[in-house]
């Protein structure tokens, strides 16, 4: 399995069956290394309904003619935007999809579109557990430290994707707990230095880790490892 990381939240997981796309935000993304229209993929993943999350969703799953998976009110509001191909998940639920297994976990965040006076809610923010090729990944979505990690860590995760930003995420030293609480055998951060807001050293984040046993690879964007 090879996952590349496109920079803020989003990856590429290439599985011997398809191409996965999470939380795909290349569009006003400073550091995406890749156009969206360049994007191949069999499957966009989404977390929460952020625009810094989904603004392609719709172009790419579309192009691709591949099928999106998020929560119902996610998966509902692009049916509703003419796409052919959506499955609608709630946290605690999952599918089995030609691609490989997708559950929707716990996030501590908020979910809406076109924040403002008069904001779309997009229902309830989530992490996603992806199983394929024998290996499991969690992408943590935009979140907070919690408590009920412990329980998605009892999976026995091969890859954590995990947020390190703070100000609209948990910071460095939260992240530190959630590999505690995850343990996987592998954890990549993200959702950092797209902004000045959530500016941090991935570097300093994985040696702090390195003491506390955890394995991190801080990958810059457009950087691609095998798992």
């Amino acid at each position: 399995m090879r996952v590349t990381y496109y920079g803020h939240s989003c990856f590429l997981v290439e599985t011997s069956a398809a191409r996965i796309l999470i939380d795909p935000f290349l569009t006003g993304n400073p550091l995406a290394p890749v156009k969206a229209a360049d994007v191949r993929c069999d499957a966009v993943l989404v977390s929460h309904g952020h625009e810094d999350h989904c603004c392609d969703a719709l172009d790419i799953a579309r192009a691709n003619h591949a099928t999106l998976v998020a929560n119902f009110e996610i998966a509902e509001y692009f049916a509703a935007k003419g796409l052919a191909t959506t499955h609608g998940l709630n946290p605690g639920g999952g599918c089995a999809f030609p691609f490989g297994r997708v559950k929707l976990t716990l996030a501590h965040h908020t979910s809406s579109l076109d924040a403002g006076l008069a904001p779309i809610y997009m229902g309830t923010a989530c992490g996603i557990l992806l199983e394929a090729d024998g290996r499991k990944l969690h992408h943590a979505g935009d979140t907070a430290l919690f408590l009920d990690m412990q329980l998605v860590g009892r999976a026995g995760l091969d890859l954590a994707m995990i947020p390190i930003g703070d100000n609209f995420t948990m910071g460095p030293e939260d992240a530190l707990d959630a590999l505690d609480f995850l343990k996987p055998r592998l954890a990549i951060p993200m959702h950092y230095n797209t902004w000045p807001s959530i500016k941090q050293d991935p570097r300093a984040f994985a040696e702090a880790a390195k003491k506390r046993g955890h394995a991190v690879n801080p990958l810059p964007p457009g950087g691609t490892l095998e798992i």
